[in-house]
């Protein structure tokens, strides 16, 4: 969705699973915070865990650039997630844990469900359902390229 939705596509095909985005700390009586602190990223910590961020959280838009991408994510989203967030490192090891540990693999819960990343029209209603099922009946929130509700 990402690529196609950009005036400059992708420099490589998209991968054929859903992937990460970001985790954005929420403020249920405002907007979401962002931008809370100016910490960089400290790509030292970041070596162990740097080849599952590349399959789960890719810079889909430039390949070559992943921690750059990563670098925004924390400074715009995650430095605002303190105290749950302790500091970059957790940020990006709470991503993986819900990816892989606590089983909010996108991907892997719509294949379940028979959908596949195929470039077809689907509703979402049938995404939601699915998404649903599996995360404790949870909505989750989207982001469309169109607002047809497909």
């Amino acid at each position: 969705a990402v690529c196609n939705s950009k005036p400059t596509p992708c420099k490589d095909p998209p991968d054929k699973l859903f992937t990460v985005h970001g985790l954005w700390p929420s403020n249920l009586n405002g907007p979401h915070p962002e931008n809370c602190t100016n910490a960089t990223v400290n790509s030292h910590r970041l070596k162990n865990i740097q080849a599952q961020l590349k399959i789960i959280w890719p810079n889909v838009l430039d390949r070559t650039n992943h921690v750059g991408f990563w670098n925004k994510q924390w400074i715009k989203h995650g430095s605002c997630g303190y105290p749950a967030i302790m500091n970059d490192t957790h940020y990006f090891q709470t991503v993986i844990n819900m990816y892989i540990t606590q089983k909010q693999n996108v991907s892997e819960i719509l294949s379940k469900a028979k959908i596949e990343p195929l470039g077809i029209q689907r509703p979402l209603v049938h995404i939601e359902n699915a998404i649903r099922n599996s995360i404790n009946n949870k909505k989750p929130k989207f982001k469309c390229q169109k607002n047809s509700g497909v």
